[in-house]
């Protein structure tokens, strides 16, 4: 198995290499190079929920916040884009043993990094991107029931799809879409209510809907 991976991962790039070099040798190259966009961004967790001794569910409320993305075009097809943002979320356990259980809030942080094709030739920009996500969890309000809670760092995948409307060579609209398939474990100490230290396995997994306006440098 390690020896496929190896040879999958020995091929994709030989493919990317191939299409770097391709499209460098036929396309017009006086294109620009940088990017950057602001977006409002709605962020719907689809959210689920493995609790022990207890049971139940999650849920896990939307937020809607800024966005900052960053990109780098290495051709006038292909580029890396750089997305940042932070979220709060509310969070409760459902439907456990001990009934609905509020446990505060939590703030997110998950630079993500994704590749993205751009279907280039008119003012309409369609372009397709697949990355890595990091998420950091920060700021923990454990609400009125619980003690403590600690949520593990989560590293995951995100896929995407978009456009660009260009106004003119510069500006252009951003509508955006992305799904992020992120897993944290969640530690609950919860001795002084429940009696018991609690853990779980919580699917974040959002989809985060934007819209914004973007340059190109």
């Amino acid at each position: 198995m390690k020896n496929v991976i190896i040879s999958a991962f020995v091929l994709l790039s030989s493919i990317f290499n191939f299409t770097f070099a391709q499209e460098n040798t036929s396309s017009n190259t006086n294109f620009s190079k940088w990017q950057f966009r602001l977006r409002g961004i709605l962020v719907s967790p689809d959210e689920s929920a493995t609790i022990d001794a207890i049971g139940g569910d999650v849920d896990i409320s939307s937020a809607f916040v800024p966005e900052l993305d960053i990109s780098y075009f290495f051709t006038e097809n292909w580029s890396a884009e750089l997305i940042l943002a932070t979220t709060k979320h509310d969070v409760k356990a459902v439907n456990t043993a001990a009934g609905d259980i509020d446990l505060g809030d939590v703030w997110l942080l998950p630079p993500t990094l994704l590749g993205q094709y751009h279907f280039t030739g008119s003012d309409f920009v369609p372009y397709l991107g697949a990355g890595i996500n990091l998420t950091l969890f920060y700021g923990e309000d454990e609400g009125p029931v619980a003690d403590d809670i600690d949520y593990d760092t989560a590293v995951g995948f995100a896929v995407q799809g978009g456009f660009d409307y260009m106004l003119n060579d510069k500006w252009f609209l951003n509508l955006d879409v992305k799904k992020m398939f992120l897993n944290t474990d969640a530690t609950i100490n919860a001795t002084t209510a429940l009696g018991a230290t609690v853990g779980a396995d919580v699917d974040i997994n959002p989809w985060i809907f934007g819209f914004g306006v973007g340059v190109k440098l």
